[in-house]
């Protein structure tokens, strides 16, 4: 593939290494008497009239080659340049083409305005209908982040642009969900020695995982760091040019894996880390430690986090939330609360996750009343519960008869934090208000239930039926019963 655009991309095959990368490229067209007299207004009148001014100047606008110029004139000036590409925006007075808007992007670029440049990429990307006039061969190619790529390389050294310039556009490209122009921008530039910034490849890396899974993601992550090179061929090249990849890139890749329930990947990509020079951070301990929770190896989390102690680096709240919540899961809440402790005396804040860790913790091992103190102590903090937090106190509470309690949590929870209770957690209210013969508000509660898209089941039928039997009511227990015959028959 790089090979073929490369032969699509002439002035690529003609790059010399860096600094003096791409081939000279200038607009041989005279300047004008609008190009002079705008830069003359621009640079010299300093008042709000300049505008109006400007319009009466070039009342038919001007032309995209002019504005390039304009905007030489103004690489100095480059929060002026800016305004002024704007104003031609919002006022429709320049049809802009891939040169006027590489112009303005390089320019931006040179005065390192990052933000301003990127946002320039990201709408000449959006304008799939640009064209150039002064190249017909500029937009020949089905993929305008490509052509915009090939006009910034022809214009790059004239305007003495910054070499991020690809970063940016690679960034934007991936913020646009276009991962194929960017994975060739890469290719091309790598072709001939120049490598973007780690952080740019990362974000390729985590994008493709992410889009189109580990395999593809570590392929990726292979090519764009050149591993499978022999060490020859990378010495020929030179030192200068190659980027290694950094505990970000790992941790990318391994979180993917994770994501994946690939274990196995966690743990090999964290042995090519290591093997690598390249040292892990709290972050690449917790994507570990939560691999082992998750197949069960209690003993080698445990031995992770003292390692990570003797290497003195200092876990975060990922790194005890991971703990805290393995844990918990195990039914071991008191080894749970002893690395919550350690965390509040290492002033590390607490999050939602902590406390719901705790939450069904206690929930999974029936201790009802901790539960009830650790989840108040996490709305008084306003931290939002989860739903499926909610649910597991609500099922609890009422699997232990506290159903007023339990509908108080529901009330609160969906008051002050819009929370959508789970399907199970109507079913147990509304069987728990049914058993203590509570039917008017457990109808008010079924009739909420079915506000919120759930419709009843045979469970919540089946709670109706029998507490209409214990306050006597046979004949409108019996109508329920046939209703949820119906019900099922219609199903």
């Amino acid at each position: 593939m790089a090979i073929q655009l490369l032969k699509r991309f002439p002035e690529l095959v003609r790059l010399k290494p860096w600094p003096l990368l791409f081939s000279c490229y200038s607009n041989d067209a005279s300047e004008s008497e609008v190009v002079t007299s705008v830069v003359s207004i621009l640079t010299h009148q300093r008042s709000k009239s300049r505008w109006n001014t400007l319009r009466s100047a070039c009342p038919n606008g001007i032309e995209a080659f002019e504005f390039s110029q304009i905007s030489f004139h103004l690489k100095n000036k480059p929060q002026l340049a800016l305004r002024f590409f704007h104003w031609t925006q919002s006022n429709s007075l320049c049809h802009h083409n891939l040169s006027s808007y590489s112009s303005i992007i390089h320019l931006l670029a040179r005065a390192r305005l990052t933000s301003h440049a990127y946002h320039v990429i990201r709408t000449a990307i959006r304008d799939s209908h640009l064209n150039d006039d002064d190249d017909d061969e500029s937009c020949c190619y089905m993929s305008p982040p490509l052509n915009l790529f090939r006009t910034l390389v022809k214009t790059y050294r004239d305007s003495g642009s910054a070499p991020f310039v690809f970063d940016l556009l690679i960034k934007a490209c991936l913020d646009s969900n276009k991962v194929d122009p960017s994975i060739e921008i890469i290719r091309m530039l790598l072709s001939r020695g120049i490598s973007p910034k780690v952080s740019t490849l990362n974000s390729l890396i985590s994008r493709v995982c992410r889009s189109r899974g580990v395999d593809a993601g570590y392929a990726i992550y292979r090519e764009v760091f050149r591993l499978d090179e022999q060490k020859e061929e990378i010495s020929k090249r030179g030192s200068g040019f190659r980027v290694a990849p950094n505990v970000h890139t790992y941790n990318s890749l391994m979180l993917c894996c994770y994501q994946e329930d690939l274990v196995e990947k966690v743990e090999e990509i964290w042995h090519e880390m290591v093997e690598m020079g390249c040292k892990p951070n709290a972050h690449s301990y917790s994507v570990l430690m939560a691999a082992f929770w998750e197949e069960g190896r209690v003993g080698d989390a445990d031995r992770l986090w003292v390692e990570m102690r003797n290497e003195e680096i200092e876990p975060d709240v990922v790194s005890y939330n991971t703990m805290i919540g393995g844990f918990c899961k195990i039914g071991d809440v008191g080894r749970a609360e002893d690395f919550f402790r350690e965390m509040a005396l290492a002033g590390i804040d607490s999050t939602a996750s902590t406390y719901e860790h705790l939450v069904k913790g206690y929930c999974n091992i029936g201790d009802v009343d901790s539960a009830v103190l650790v989840y108040k102590d996490m709305t008084r903090r306003d931290l939002r519960p989860d739903a499926s937090t909610l649910d597991v106190m609500i099922r609890l509470l009422c699997g232990k008869g506290k159903v007023q309690e339990a509908l108080e949590f529901e009330r609160y929870a969906v008051g002050k934090f819009d929370l959508l209770p789970k399907e199970k957690s109507y079913e147990a209210l509304i069987k728990g208000l049914c058993l203590e013969g509570r039917m008017e508000e457990a109808l008010n509660l079924q009739a909420e239930m079915v506000g919120k898209g759930f419709q009843p089941n045979s469970e919540v039928y089946g709670a109706f039926i029998d507490g209409y039997i214990r306050r006597g009511n046979k004949e409108l227990a019996g109508a329920l019963r046939k209703e949820m015959l119906q019900t099922q028959m219609q199903s």
